[in-house]
């Protein structure tokens, strides 16, 4: 089984399972800095947050202790809020999505749920695919690392 990302419809499915998304608002694109969601076959390459509680805050792949709150948000306006669970997608095409400066791995491009002020079905994300927390909790538990990721227009 493979997760697939529909970028028009802003639909993730993984089997029976979908769940609205949010990508870049940036639209389509492989370019290192381009902040835009990476196209083609990807896989998971690392699964991170695994017991972590709905809302835990991750900067640079690390849990802060701070849980995201209302407050919390407005505290930080402009934040790129990375909550609750993240699985970190690797290109699998050399020179479309992988190595050089095309890598979405080095892109730190991920799966990650958001707060709860997101809108789900509409392009928002900074090249990530933003997900509800409990949806991101739901898919971290279906899938193992390695699992296949196609992400197309």
């Amino acid at each position: 089984m493979k997760i697939e990302i529909d970028v028009a419809r802003q639909r993730l499915s993984f089997g029976s399972k979908a769940y609205a998304v949010s990508t870049s608002k940036n639209g389509l694109g492989e370019k290192n800095g381009s902040m835009c969601t990476p196209r083609g076959r990807h896989i998971v390459r690392a699964k991170i947050g695994a017991g972590q509680p709905l809302h835990a805050v991750f900067v640079r792949r690390r849990p802060t202790g701070e849980l995201w709150t209302p407050e919390l948000h407005a505290r930080h306006p402009g934040r790129d809020w990375m909550l609750t669970r993240i699985l970190w997608l690797s290109g699998c095409e050399p020179g479309v999505n992988r190595l050089g400066d095309v890598d979405t791995m080095r892109r730190w491009i991920y799966i990650h749920g958001t707060h709860d002020l997101a809108e789900m079905g509409v392009p928002g994300s900074h090249g990530c695919v933003r997900m509800r927390n409990a949806d991101i909790v739901e898919l971290f538990d279906l899938v193992p690392p390695y699992t296949p990721v196609d992400i197309k227009p």
